[in-house]
């Protein structure tokens, strides 16, 4: 809430918008630093912990190529939220960008699908901790309910959610910080092997003979999710200091931070192990391959040590999740396209309360029905139709019409239109690549997003904008 804008609103008598920006304030208390923490914490813990054993059961060794693939196609999109974020530096991000674009309906079901996107990554990462609490609670020989633990983590996660972004901040950067450095040690330790094997990585990224092109880009499409976090700095936009300079440095340097790190672990994790120790006895992919990794390299003390690490690291990315997830309902309700309930913050912490309880209501739901390997491909199916909708919004924005005239944006993307026009072209066709999980997740968005509109959003949508236009000419 600007005080020149509410000022500006109070003048010319718009007594709704001023009660509305006193209504939904959300504090901004975001620095940069902050907001490449909230990134980085909400992508590294799944992607890290649980994807790389997924995406070597696709295409064995070579998955930095995958990662690094994935994180180049990410490039156009952020450079196109960080566009559209220092335009627009409100709660809700890609879903006001979207709405702003191309109008209500596409906004609404844009901002539902990305709600069911970030909610999801959100759950796979919780669920995928278990697998981790099983290594420890194992070696402890100690009896535990997964379902109930992971349950309690949820519990947890919300909980702090409603106490604020400020109580969110604090409990990532020691589990972020500590969880990073560990597996870095590891890691340059393990380039002073002597059994590291540096052509396992490459020839397994280049071998045509086991890989072809397809095998390396459905790779690719699969850890997409790992980079969900990016976007969620856009998410919380309403909440950052000096979001016009800060969102698009954040971001930016976010998926660089990202990117290297799981180019460079996933690498040294496959030249120092040899053999498809990414697999269970049944041939499914693990879904601990950093405790697997660290337990042939080092010592199970120390896996041990790091797969606690995982539970807390994965719980925190959870914890950015619903975070960034309730932020949708958030943004929406504000445009009267949800109920008002979700626009209500608490009176005390100023978060919304009852879009963070719903939100995380839907991932127990989730985690309860839904295995983790279509969780991740739902929900990377998703974030890759996200930044084809970015992409085509920007072009759309800069556009020569005069009802663009207020878009602004203090960043702009270099190389217009050509950065956009590659990565829509790259996104449809990794969404291609994925195949009928990622159909079936857009249709489903679709389906809900059009019936939201119609049975609810439409009529208060029309009424909230002409009582807007009825206080300005007032």
């Amino acid at each position: 809430m600007g005080i020149k804008s509410t000022t500006g609103k109070l003048l010319k008598g718009d007594i709704s918008g001023v009660v509305s920006d006193v209504k939904n304030q959300i504090e901004r208390s975001l620095s940069l630093i902050g907001v490449i923490i909230v990134t980085i914490a909400a992508s590294i813990g799944s992607g890290l912990f649980v994807l790389p054993s997924f995406a070597a059961a696709v295409m064995g060794p070579g998955i930095w190529l995958a990662f690094l693939i994935a994180g180049i196609v990410f490039l156009p999109g952020t450079l196109s939220k960080s566009e559209l974020a220092s335009a627009m530096p409100d709660n809700g991000g890609a879903y006001v960008y979207v709405e702003r674009s191309f109008g209500p309906l596409i906004g609404t079901i844009s901002g539902l699908g990305l709600w069911a996107s970030f909610l999801l990554k959100s759950a796979f990462a919780l669920i995928g901790f278990s697998a981790y609490m099983y290594a420890v609670t194992n070696h402890l020989d100690v009896s535990t309910n997964t379902t109930v633990t992971i349950m309690v983590a949820l519990v947890l996660i919300t909980i702090l959610n409603i106490f604020g972004i400020k109580k969110v901040k604090a409990f990532q950067t020691p589990i972020l910080a500590l969880t990073t450095i560990l597996i870095l040690i590891i890691c340059i330790i393990q380039l002073f092997d002597a059994n590291i094997d540096f052509s396992r990585p490459i020839d397994g990224a280049f071998d045509t003979t086991r890989n072809d092109p397809v095998l390396v880009a459905e790779a690719a499409a699969l850890v997409f999710v790992a980079y969900a976090g990016i976007y969620k700095a856009g998410a919380i936009g309403g909440e950052v200091k000096e979001p016009e300079k800060n969102l698009p440095k954040g971001m930016l340097i976010s998926l660089l931070l990202i990117t290297l790190l799981y180019v460079v672990v996933t690498f040294i994790m496959m030249a120092a192990v040899d053999g498809e120790w990414w697999l269970n006895s049944d041939g499914t992919a693990r879904e601990d391959p950093i405790f697997a990794f660290v337990d042939a390299v080092a010592s199970t003390n120390i896996g041990l040590t790091l797969a606690l690490l995982a539970v807390l690291t994965m719980i925190s990315g959870a914890l950015s999740g619903l975070l960034a997830a309730s932020r949708f309902l958030f943004g929406m309700a504000k445009d009267s396209l949800l109920p008002d309930a979700m626009s209500e913050t608490n009176k005390k912490f100023e978060t919304p309360h009852w879009a963070i309880i719903l939100t995380a209501a839907a991932m127990a739901i989730s985690i309860l029905t839904l295995p983790v390997k279509d969780v991740a491909k739902l929900a990377s199916g998703f974030q890759i139709m996200v930044i084809v909708a970015l992409n085509i919004s920007v072009i759309i924005l800069r556009s020569e019409n005069p009802k663009h005239d207020w878009y602004k944006p203090s960043f702009k993307s270099p190389l217009f239109p050509w950065v956009q026009i590659i990565g829509t072209v790259t996104g449809g066709y990794l969404v291609f690549i994925m195949g009928e999980k990622a159909i079936i997740g857009a249709v489903g968005a679709i389906i809900i997003g059009v019936s939201s509109y119609y049975i609810y959003g439409k009529k208060n949508y029309q009424f909230n904008q002409s009582m807007t236009t009825d206080s300005s000419e007032e």
